[in-house]
């Protein structure tokens, strides 16, 4: 039997690729989730033929039942639409790879309903971490990381034994203002920041490469994803993107994964695991590249790094609060409301606004989320 995915956030750039690397290898799809794009989204209803689809913008339903009326699939809207093709029991793994704190129950909604997890939402594991591995090992549940971060770290795990590894390297590219300071970049364009040098991605995840946030997210992210404390996680900026990340072991031997800089490799490893079949991208040539370099991060220059790495180590609600403090950021600057550099300070500000509290519940993470966005709307409105 052909495997079955339910991807949600299916119209962007992780979903895309997703459904290249479903009609490639002939994977099933369930199910189709999309937050606005109602036209791209019939599109791939029409290609990939799924049961179910939802539109998260409850205000676009009725123009994509009409786009669907001549086809027999269900249409869905909403938080409820998500969370029911989450928990599909025909389905036998849900990529998620929405953006932003919306993944977080649809995440914990699938693990309870048994469904095994391809896991590109960042803000699932930064915001809920401790909620979302204790509730997986409860129900057996595997959580294969999407991100090409964490699915090299994944890789280079296999056949050897977690006690015996040292510390994991997460690489990071440096984004678009890599050794610029922190005066330089007080004169960032929303153009500038929206140009990585390496990978196409979505707005967000691209604001959060340039100001290095999503390195942050990561580091979380890896904490939770490998059961690993965060002084044995380390970062390195390595600008060619080639060598994804790499794990240390007792005996210092490093073990690296590497590729291309094509997202279809590791989303593909997280839907067939453990099979290895041809990708739809392109061979890595090293002699192509001919030189791979590797510098420490700048943490003073790019605070939201240093913020991210600081919240995990208090832990409690801090993670969820600087996540979510970003999420608004980076909306604002999108928005041409606050200039670029104000990111990382106000990311930053939390830290030092917010008292420590635990998080235990889903409705703690949510009670962060409003504070944290609350707090961050009054600065910008000020």
């Amino acid at each position: 039997m052909k495997k079955t995915v339910s991807i949600l956030g299916s119209t962007g750039s992780i979903g895309t690729q997703s459904l290249e690397v479903c009609e490639k290898h002939g994977l099933g799809v369930t199910a189709l989730a999309a937050h606005s794009s109602a036209d791209m989204l019939e599109q791939q209803t029409r290609k990939f033929k799924p049961e179910y689809v939802c539109i998260y913008n409850e205000e676009k339903y009725a123009d994509l039942k009409s786009r669907l009326a001549d086809m027999n699939v269900k249409v869905l809207s909403g938080m409820e639409g998500l969370c029911e093709i989450a928990a599909l029991p025909q389905t036998d793994i849900v990529l998620n790879s929405v953006v932003g704190m919306v993944g977080l129950l649809p995440t914990l909604t699938a693990i309870k309903a048994g469904k095994d997890l391809a896991l590109a939402n960042k803000e699932t594991l930064v915001a809920g971490g401790e909620l979302v591995m204790k509730s997986a090992a409860e129900k057996g549940i595997k959580i294969y990381p999407v991100d090409s971060e964490h699915s090299a770290i994944f890789q280079c795990m296999q056949g050897n034994k977690r006690e015996q590894v040292s510390r994991v390297i997460i690489t990071a590219s440096g984004g678009p203002f890599f050794g610029k300071s922190y005066d330089e970049l007080r004169s960032v364009t929303k153009a500038q920041a929206l140009h990585h040098p390496n990978w196409s991605m979505g707005n967000k995840i691209t604001i959060d490469s340039a100001t290095l946030m999503n390195k942050g997210l990561e580091f979380i992210e890896a904490k939770w994803l490998f059961d690993l404390t965060p002084d044995m996680i380390d970062i390195v900026v390595h600008r060619q993107s080639v060598v994804h990340s790499a794990v240390e072991y007792n005996d210092y031997s490093v073990i690296a994964q590497l590729g291309v800089p094509d997202m279809k490799i590791p989303i593909q490893y997280a839907l067939l695991y453990p099979d290895r079949l041809e990708c739809p991208t392109k061979r890595l040539s090293l002699t192509d590249y001919g030189t791979l370099t590797f510098e420490k991060p700048d943490y003073e220059t790019f605070k939201c790094l240093s913020a991210a790495i600081e919240a995990i180590k208090r832990g409690g609600a801090y993670p969820c609060l600087v996540n979510s403090a970003n999420e608004e950021a980076v909306r604002a600057f999108l928005a041409d409301e606050i200039p670029f550099i104000q990111i990382g300070e106000i990311v930053s500000s939390v830290l030092e606004k917010f008292p420590q509290t635990e998080i235990s519940s889903y409705e703690d993470v949510m009670r962060a989320d409003t504070a944290a966005r609350s707090y961050v709307r009054e600065i910008i409105s000020a």
